[in-house]
């Protein structure tokens, strides 16, 4: 698909979001303690909820974020449903809740700074916080040891 254009249904792993010209690049950043999908999102516990954002890897694959389309509070989210649009100047992609649950609060900062996603993806880039139907979903996505093994670093 050509950059510009938006793909809504939920994408495959097919290393979409890897900048394969960018090999030789520096190696991301994956901090420890935090949970990770194939489709390049991070999930921090915070107490009983949940910080979702997309990791180092896929800020440096879609270079410079120009917006964010965010979802709303009290949105309730099944397992892969779209809850954000992150576009860049290389491409649209959609952001998918990797769990099922509700979003109690958005980060309205990304707003008219979305290119927090690039600085601080970890911090001040988060997009969500959500409150899971089943926190024990969270067993089953990567530690930052197969994060790391499945991007090849």
């Amino acid at each position: 698909m050509p950059f510009g254009m938006r793909s809504m249904k939920k994408p495959e792993f097919n290393g979409a979001f890897l900048n394969h010209g960018a090999l030789d690049k520096a190696m991301s950043e994956i901090p420890e303690g935090l949970r990770y999908t194939p489709e390049h999102e991070w999930l921090r516990v915070e107490g009983d909820l949940v910080a979702i954002g997309i990791t180092d890897h896929a800020q440096d694959a879609l270079t410079d974020i120009v917006y964010i389309e965010l979802p709303s509070e009290g949105d309730t989210m099944d397992d892969m449903g779209e809850f954000a649009v992150v576009e860049s100047v290389k491409s649209a992609s959609p952001i998918f809740a990797p769990l099922a649950g509700e979003i109690v609060a958005v980060n309205d900062a990304l707003e008219d700074q979305p290119e927090l996603m690039n600085s601080d993806p970890y911090g001040d880039g988060w997009i969500v916080r959500m409150r899971l139907n089943d926190m024990s979903a969270m067993d089953g996505l990567m530690d930052a040891a197969a994060y790391a093994a499945m991007i090849g670093e």
